[in-house]
């Protein structure tokens, strides 16, 4: 398939066309390198400098015709999210619907996107599946819901079919260590425990150690790249091949703390890692995990490589090459 990977130049998008490049596809990448980076782009069959707001930018893309498209075009910073409304507003929102305005105006109606466990909110119960409820808890969440709305709507009225991939929370690095560039201003757990780890940051910030867990800190389902790259892969063949949307949670069931994560990262890297206790964020719920099973039945995926040792691994060895 010819397949656009908007966002492809980013930390998720770039493992997402190494993937799509291995399985035959071929790959235009569409980004505005905010956060993306140039080497990410050596796979790629074609780039495309463009920003999601400008619709000129977009109808150019889409006029070179595609089977397909992936949305990786977000931004993602849950507390940032509590903060600055409307810079999400803008992108997520009003960006995601210049897209699919773009799309189906040029008859690419497949369509993968990254949504997130963020819609679920606090859980009512664990692990997540996909019939629980949505009602989340932070903006940046319920902008994903909204665009998940959005896209069943176009599926109704335009025969757009889409994957909604909910994630839970993407970590480590591409195994075969080709892809190495680092996301700029991390703000998700891993990188920033690297950044400590590589001396660029004196200390992490634990943002809560009073929340009903094993040791008081927050319980988060990590999910390699890699294995989510793979997901979107299988998704994209299953909606072109079946005409069917999906909607399917990503990760692994098993939750680790951030206490563990850290102290994981520092046998692995043999580093201090010095962390401080803080108050809670605004917007964090206490555990999130997730049941994938639907996504093991539809698409016949299973992660490979989201063990706790594997995600540090894959990270540290990425961030020793930019040392």
């Amino acid at each position: 398939m010819k397949v656009l990977v908007i966002g492809g130049a980013g930390y998720i998008g770039s493992h997402v066309v190494k993937e799509l490049m291995a399985n035959g596809h071929t790959v235009t990448v569409f980004d505005n390198l905010s956060s993306g980076l140039r080497q990410n782009l050596f796979s790629a069959n074609e780039f495309i400098y463009g920003n999601i707001l400008l619709k000129d930018n977009l109808d150019e893309a889409f006029s070179k015709g595609f089977d397909a498209f992936i949305h990786l075009a977000a931004f993602k910073a849950a507390g940032e999210s509590m903060i600055i409304p409307e810079k999400y507003s803008e992108n997520n929102i009003t960006g995601t619907l210049n897209i699919l305005n773009s799309a189906t105006a040029h008859g690419c109606k497949n369509m993968v996107f990254s949504s997130s466990a963020a819609v679920f909110g606090t859980p009512e119960y664990s692990p997540i599946d996909e019939k629980h409820s949505t009602n989340p808890i932070n903006y940046y969440g319920f902008t994903k819901l909204e665009i998940e709305r959005f896209m069943a709507w176009y599926d109704q009225l335009k025969g757009l079919k889409f994957a909604a991939l909910r994630y839970f929370n993407a970590a480590g690095y591409d195994p075969e260590g080709v892809l190495c560039g680092l996301e700029q201003n991390p703000a998700n757990l891993l990188p920033v425990i690297m950044e400590v780890a590589c001396g660029k940051r004196d200390q992490i910030k634990v943002f809560g150690n009073d929340y009903d867990t094993r040791d008081g800190t927050c319980i988060r389902d990590y999910i390699h790249v890699s294995d989510l790259a793979s997901a979107h892969v299988k998704a994209l063949e299953y909606i072109s091949k079946e005409n069917k949307s999906l909607t399917v949670n990503l990760g692994t069931g098993q939750g680790v703390t951030v206490t563990e994560m850290i102290e994981s990262a520092r046998k692995i890297t043999g580093k201090k890692i010095p962390a401080e206790y803080v108050g809670r964020r605004e917007g964090d719920p206490a555990a999130l995990t997730a049941k994938s099973d639907l996504a093991h039945k539809k698409l016949n995926w299973m992660p490979k490589y989201s063990d706790v040792d594997t995600l540090i691994e894959t990270t540290w060895k990425a961030y020793k090459a930019n040392m």
